[in-house]
């Protein structure tokens, strides 16, 4: 076990960095974090920011020489760069998953290989293939970059073959999935910890909403039925257990076919649908992250209150300043701000969680503290 006073390195300078810094200094932990850009999120809070490109052998080196473990606060890291660090110290999640989920073709063999159900999809990184693939999978359907995509970005409807192959063109060629879209019920997502003694602990089902691709709310407990939600909570176990993980994994969900629950993704890392932990539950996604890392016992997620999160976008500061009085005089709301400077168009500055006696309750107050924040 690697207990308090012990240094934990962050990979990664985002919002998800931010917190788990913040997390881990209240449990007597100190931080240093590698991130390219100066004055990060995370750096922000952090002991110590290592300014440099994330594979970059001296900063690596640093990094490794200072700290006890290291973590990611995003599946896009080199996977270089973990194969290094893991050599010093320890290294959580496994570089071996997130190389699995860096890419959504390797993501989607790994799940069908493990009978998991995914939507029906097929590999896209030609014009021939782009013709094949149309043919098996048909419309309506999405066109995603196989690496880098997030909040909708890499990512183009289509509903016909010349569609499908001008999106390809548009990508610029790279690798690409093509996959069917479902006619949805509804999104949910679980986060869980897993051990390095292969313990597990789920936290609820979170009922999510997107708009323009990013998400918008995360409501919980999910508003579906009670064995949906035991079947969601384990299957994202069995994933885990799967992969091998160790640390915070989110599975995300599609529910479709009358109650059937496809694999959408998996984030190796906390989740912006797990922000609500950190004022609804008795451990956050974060002191998971902490313990997973250092080898301690998991927290036991339980749920006191229903919850909704909405984030809150840089489109709030389009008329000036949000107006934060005005959400937070409504009951139950709490105000996370992530430390970013410059508000854009689709980038998330923050979120709010509003809890209520019902999940019902919570997303209308989600939903009345967003409309505040522009008047």
């Amino acid at each position: 076990m690697i207990l308090p006073g012990a240094t934990l390195g962050v990979l990664g300078g985002g919002q998800l960095g931010r917190m788990f810094a913040l997390r881990a200094r209240v449990m007597g932990y100190r931080i240093v974090v590698l991130e390219p850009e100066p004055n990060s999120p995370a750096g922000q809070v952090a002991d110590e920011q290592i300014t440099a490109a994330y594979d970059d052998p001296t900063a690596l080196e640093q990094l490794a020489h200072r700290c006890d473990a290291v973590t990611t606060e995003f599946e896009n890291v080199p996977a270089g760069a973990l194969a290094k660090l893991a050599g010093r110290v320890v290294v959580a999640p496994p570089r071996e998953a997130v190389a699995i989920t860096q890419d959504r073709l390797s993501e989607k063999d790994f799940l069908r290989a493990h009978n998991f159900l995914v939507p029906p999809s097929a590999a896209v990184r030609s014009a021939a293939e782009a013709e094949a693939a149309f043919g098996a999978i048909g419309a309506p359907a999405i066109l995603k970059t196989a690496r880098l995509g997030y909040d909708g970005k890499g990512q183009v409807p289509v509903s016909t073959l010349a569609a499908t192959v001008a999106a390809l063109e548009r990508f610029g060629g790279v690798s690409c999935i093509l996959e069917r879209r479902l006619n949805l019920e509804s999104e949910v997502s679980v986060v869980l910890a897993r051990g390095t003694d292969g313990a597990i602990e789920t936290f609820p089902v979170s009922e999510n909403v997107h708009r323009h691709g990013i998400l918008h709310t995360s409501t919980v407990p999910a508003r579906i039925g009670p064995e949906l939600r035991h079947n969601a909570g384990a299957l994202a176990a069995h994933i885990a257990t799967a992969l091998g993980y160790v640390g915070v994994l989110a599975v995300e969900m599609f529910v479709a076919d009358q109650g059937r629950l496809y694999v959408n993704e998996l984030a190796p890392r906390p989740h912006n649908s797990g922000h609500y932990t950190l004022d609804a539950c008795t451990a956050d996604q974060f002191e998971q992250q902490v313990r997973t890392l250092c080898g301690l016992p998991l927290g036991s997620p339980r749920l006191l209150a229903p919850c909704s999160m909405v984030n809150v976008l840089g489109e709030s500061w389009a008329n000036g300043t949000p107006h934060w009085e005005r959400a937070l005089a409504l009951p139950g709301v709490r105000l996370h701000l992530y430390g970013k400077a410059v508000p854009r168009p689709g980038r998330k500055m923050g979120h709010l969680t509003c809890l209520a006696s019902t999940a019902d309750e919570a997303l209308d107050i989600a939903e009345r503290a967003h409309a505040a924040l522009s008047g």
